[in-house]
């Protein structure tokens, strides 16, 4: 796709005014995002008013920028400084959280990001207590802060916490939440209750905001929750123009509001235009057309069917093969001259997905947990991302009193260049397993363990010499070996099964927005159940979401036990059964 189509330049030459743009998935939103914003920036000439793009993850917003700069490039009549590209949690923390929070927080320093794994969360007055219908409370542990979520309800917010797909009542929501603001914490949902409250509380803050950011264009906004929504919906009141793109068949996080209704109710209001975009560029035309048949829409396809193998397909597993399956889906990417690498096995859950990935099993307990944890990701998924934050995360653990949003700063270095010594010596002991992080491929209980104790004691030596960090005197207590199995952390024979043949495994939420050149997405039978209902609930809008991100090949598994059941009506619907074609 070079040029734009006529939906796409409509919508990019549309008069500077809030919109509604309802795109199909693989509509080239992100594309139409960024012309749109080049656009508005250009029409607004020497006006001082500031242009956001934002969106609801980093890799959608490191893609805005690199487009942003390359279409740009040369340009002198755009104002590259009157244009802000963040995600939707980014541009609230830097403009409103960490520069105004304080004062309606009651703390006397910058608000800072929680990881869960700061010691002063062991304190008792930071508890949030859960109180379910049946039985007694329980305390939020602090590494399940990220599972209290916060939502708006008639104006109000309700605390509520997240436990195996149901969501449990809080009773003492606003109280733990304002004892954490005084000393300056908080969540990513913490951060959006308090800013919802600073702009509704400092109203001179509002309009000073909505003066600074006259135009905000939302990718992806089938994912504005309650307290996002109620956020736009302040900057609006006070004259920011708030435009949206996005699919609402793909709001997939409705435990934080986010369900795509806020997206298709809003153009229907006073003031907004409405606009469509309805080819598809991503998907073949088999896939598509299931796709269309799920969310009864009637969009077109661009692509043109390919003489390889390609389409929908479903295929009946056992719970005890899905290894199996696994490495046909393996094989018929690799047979159809797919790219193992851009392809992906997608679940419902991440237990699923754990299992899946041979880390399902609890190995080690509290801080070796999470070490452990780390060399899994690193020497099994070769993810050094994930066991890098896993590391961090540890290591401030096991500090005395450090600084109070130390895991943020060594984790983010574009916004916290300062701490850069610091992070590469993290960084140096993550990535090493022969003088760092040990192979996760040795015996866990003796070998790994001893090794771990050992290097961990020298690093946090170093970071007291050159950083000025005091270990904790109760390291033994800490690193102590229980759960530890005697046997590896990953069989050999797993490494080089992964490495030979590497395919991603993941939840279907973590996917979403991506384009995977093949996806086997394993559902349970009432998920597949789900998916063929259409998109009127979230369990089918996530089916839609596994069926869309497939560009030429996609495996639905379906138990077993529900195959015969099944069968007929998955064939009426277009899939084809593997083997019997």
């Amino acid at each position: 796709m070079s040029a734009l189509s006529d939906e796409q330049q409509t919508i990019v030459d549309a008069p500077l005014e809030p919109m509604s743009v309802i795109a199909c998935a693989g509509s080239g939103k992100t594309r139409t995002a960024v012309y749109r914003v080049i656009e508005m920036r250009r029409k607004l000439g020497e006006h001082r008013g500031r242009v956001a793009l934002l969106s609801f993850s980093n890799v959608a917003v490191d893609t805005f920028r690199a487009d942003f700069r390359a279409l740009t490039d040369g340009l002198h009549d755009i104002r590259h400084g009157r244009v802000e590209i963040d995600t939707m949690d980014g541009f609230i923390t830097t403009s409103i959280l960490r520069a105004h929070a304080y004062r309606t927080m009651g703390c006397d320093r910058t608000p800072f990001l929680v990881a869960g794994t700061e010691p002063f969360l062991q304190n008792k007055d930071f508890k949030f207590w859960v109180q379910p219908a049946s039985g007694k409370a329980f305390p939020v542990q602090p590494n399940d802060l990220h599972k209290v979520v916060v939502n708006l309800q008639a104006g109000r917010p309700t605390f509520q916490f997240r436990q195996h797909g149901a969501l449990l009542p809080i009773n003492n929501g606003p109280v733990a939440t304002a004892r954490l603001g005084a000393v300056g914490a908080y969540t990513h949902d913490l951060g959006r209750y308090w800013c919802h409250r600073v702009l509704t509380e400092q109203p001179r803050l509002l309009q000073a905001l909505a003066r600074r950011y006259s135009h905000i264009l939302i990718d992806e906004s089938q994912d504005i929750g309650t307290l996002h929504q109620a956020i736009l919906t302040l900057l609006a009141s006070a004259g920011s123009q708030v435009s949206l793109i996005g699919d609402p068949h793909q709001g997939i996080y409705g435990f934080a509001g986010a369900d795509g209704k806020f997206l298709t109710s809003y153009g229907l209001t006073q003031g907004v235009s409405s606009y469509g975009l309805t080819r598809n560029y991503r998907s073949v035309p088999a896939i598509l057309t299931i796709a269309n048949g799920l969310s009864s829409r009637t969009d077109m396809a661009n692509r043109p069917t390919p003489e390889a193998q390609h389409g929908a397909f479903f295929i009946g597993y056992k719970a005890a093969e899905q290894e199996q399956l696994v490495s046909a889906f393996r094989a018929a990417t690799t047979a159809a001259g797919l790219r193992l690498e851009h392809s992906a096995v997608i679940c419902r859950g991440r237990e699923q997905v754990n299992k899946l990935a041979g880390s399902g099993t609890v190995i080690g307990q509290g801080t070796v947990k999470g070490f452990a944890s780390a060399a899994i990701h690193r020497d099994k998924r070769q993810d050094y991302l994930s066991a890098f934050k896993a590391v961090a995360g540890c290591i401030v653990s096991l500090l005395v009193d450090p600084p109070p949003r130390l895991v943020e700063m060594i984790t983010q270095p574009a916004r916290y260049p300062e701490v850069r010594l610091l992070r590469r010596e993290i960084w140096s002991f993550t990535r090493n397993p022969d003088a760092g992080l040990p192979a996760a491929t040795l015996q866990a209980d003796a070998q790994w363990h001893q090794l771990l104790c050992e290097r961990v004691k020298a690093l946090l030596q170093r970071l007291r010499d050159g950083h000025g960090l005091t270990p904790t005197t109760t390291l033994g207590n800490k690193l102590a070996k229980k759960n530890l199995p005697s046997t590896p952390l990953v069989p050999a024979a797993d490494l080089v099964e992964t490495q030979d043949l590497p395919v991603r495994i993941d939840t279907v939420h973590q996917v979403k927005g991506e384009s995977l050149d093949a996806v086997l997405y394993l559902a349970a039978k009432d998920h597949v159940e789900a998916l063929l209902a259409g998109v009127d609930t979230e369990v089918g809008r996530i089916g839609y979401v596994a069926v869309t991100r497939a560009r030429d090949l996609f495996w639905l598994g379906v138990p077993h036990n529900a195959l015969q059941t099944l069968r007929p009506i998955l064939l009426s619907r277009g899939f084809q059964e593997v083997g019997t074609v």
